[in-house]
This record gives structure tokens, C-alpha cells and sequence, in this order.
């Protein structure tokens, strides 16, 4: 975007095509074109130039829009201890003015402003409606997201709930599982006891059967004299 840099009323302003300043007053009528011919700088899609301290040639055209008065500014002294009070009021007169083209210093146009809208009170009317229902329109869809938000932290938190109690019973249930292994492998182990004493038993009984067998069997002796 080409702009340029110039210099009027002991101020400097950046400008483009079809862009409204507020500058100090000038002397022309309103609507007339003016001519600032003391421009600082200058800069095109493509290339800068920078003048010393002006750019020979290079000029900015514009037209006067109104010729009008800023806001007032109040200015309030005080003197200490003197019972001295002053309070005025202020307004700078200034020119609201249009940029329409600006020339190179080989007097190449480099930006031209289109064709300016005409404001009516239908416009702007319109326009308000415009605002208004675009306003209205982000309104109601910012809503529909916080309900479709809330819907989906509703569904989140119902699946959660579900999940969790899923998750409760799974766990009693290997719970419950762990515990009866473990109570039948106690059983298991009771019953091998059981068994393994019993045999225990068995056998101390054969053992002492045969040792009663073989006590009676035995012959009796007799001494020599």
C-alpha cells in the first residue's frame, strides 16, 4: 500500500488515497482541491524514496471537505495565596480534507482515491439495521454454542457417571473372583492335609499290626543249667 509523508501547519502526517485527516486550518473554500507540495517521504508497492529534506517535484492533492472547529478545550489557572481564578474555554479551527491522488517527484500518479460514497440518512439508518442484525445473529450463536456446550458436558458426565459404576462392579466382580480362588485353593489344601494325614495314620497302624505279628511269632527260650 503506497503512502507518503507531509508536512503542513508545522505538523506531519502519514496519508494514503481516500483517507480523511484533520489538519490546521486553511485558507481555501470548502471543496476546493489543495496542492502539498512539501512531501518528507515517500513510498510505492515497489520502491521509497526519502527527500532532503523534501522530494523535488512530488506533490499530494486533496479536497477540502469543511472547515470547522475542534472540541473545546478548558483551561483553568490558579494563583496561590492571590485569590486569582481563571477558566476558558478553547477551540483550534482546523479543516477536515480528503486525500485524492498522490504524484511522484516524476509526476507519476502512484494512488488515487475512488469515487466518494454520498451519506444519507437511509444509509446510515441502514447500516445500524445491519449492525444490529449482524450483532443479534453472533448473539444467538455465541447461545447456541453454550447450549451445545452444556449438552455435551451433560452427556460427558452421564457417560463418566455410567463408566465409573461399569468400572465398580467389573472391579467387585474380580474381587469376588480373587476371593473364591483363594478360599478354594485353602479348600484344596485342607483336603490334600485331610488325605496326607489319614495316610499318615494308616500307616502307623500297619506299622504297629506288624509289630504284634512278629512279637507273637517269636518262640520261647529256655535257659541251660
Amino acid at each position: 500500500m503506497s503512502f507518503a509523508v507531509i508536512q503542513t501547519g508545522g505538523k506531519q502526517y502519514k496519508v494514503s488515497a481516500s483517507e480523511i485527516l484533520k489538519i490546521e486550518r486553511l485558507n481555501n473554500e470548502e471543496g476546493k482541491t489543495v496542492e502539498f507540495k512539501n512531501v518528507l517521504f515517500l513510498n510505492d508497492d515497489k520502491t521509497t524514496e526519502i527527500g532532503n529534506p523534501n522530494i523535488q517535484g512530488a506533490k499530494v492533492e486533496a479536497t477540502i471537505l469543511k472547515n470547522i472547529k475542534n472540541k473545546t478545550i478548558l483551561v483553568f489557572k490558579k494563583r496561590r495565596r492571590k485569590n486569582s481564578r481563571k477558566k476558558y474555554g478553547h477551540r483550534q479551527p482546523i479543516s477536515l480534507i480528503r486525500i485524492t491522488k498522490i504524484f511522484s517527484k516524476s509526476g507519476k500518479l502512484i494512488s488515487e482515491a475512488g469515487p466518494q460514497k454520498q451519506i444519507t440518512k437511509e444509509i446510515v439508518k441502514a447500516d445500524q439495521a445491519r449492525k444490529e442484525q449482524i450483532f443479534e445473529a453472533q448473539k444467538t450463536k455465541i447461545e447456541e454454542h453454550k447450549k451445545i456446550k452444556k449438552t455435551l458436558k451433560k452427556i460427558e458426565a452421564k457417560e463418566e457417571s455410567v463408566r465409573k459404576t461399569k468400572a465398580d462392579e467389573t472391579r467387585k466382580l474380580q474381587e469376588k473372583e480373587v476371593k473364591e480362588a483363594k478360599n478354594f485353593q485353602i479348600e484344596e489344601k485342607q483336603k490334600v492335609k485331610a488325605i496326607q494325614e489319614k495316610a499318615k495314620l494308616k500307616a502307623k497302624k500297619s506299622v504297629m499290626a506288624k509289630k504284634k505279628t512278629t512279637s507273637k511269632k517269636k518262640p520261647l527260650t529256655t535257659k541251660k543249667k
